[in-house]
């Protein structure tokens, strides 16, 4: 499916991680988003199909650190005309706010098995 603008923010995954979106960053925004009322869009690149990567993959191997990419929907991505929906700016305010907000309490509740 096609994310729609003013609809959310997204969250983009691939099964061939040509993305940064695994099950627990995924499910950490998703779970930010609930508590503050954000629409979550997702959006998945079917395993087939080829596609654009971001630099999500290498940083967060490279620093262990947790990454999910996600985002706004646009209309003409790189072109010129380039446009988004103004609610979309808003949810993601909302959804920034409540990572500084929430992060340690959603932290504190995830449970992440390491083996």
């Amino acid at each position: 499916h096609s994310p729609t603008m003013n609809a959310g923010m997204v969250i983009k995954t691939n099964d061939n991680q040509r993305y940064t979106t695994n099950g627990v960053s995924g499910f950490f925004v998703r779970e930010l988003a609930r508590r503050s009322n954000v629409p979550i869009q997702e959006f998945c690149v079917r395993n087939d199909c080829p596609c654009g990567s971001t630099i999500g993959p290498m940083l967060s191997t490279n620093t262990g650190i947790r990454a999910v990419d996600l985002g706004m929907p646009q209309l003409s991505m790189h072109s010129i005309r380039e446009m988004m929906g103004c609610d979309d700016l808003t949810h993601a305010a909302n959804l920034f706010e409540a990572y500084f907000r929430d992060f340690r309490s959603v932290e504190t509740a995830l449970r992440v098995d390491s083996h």
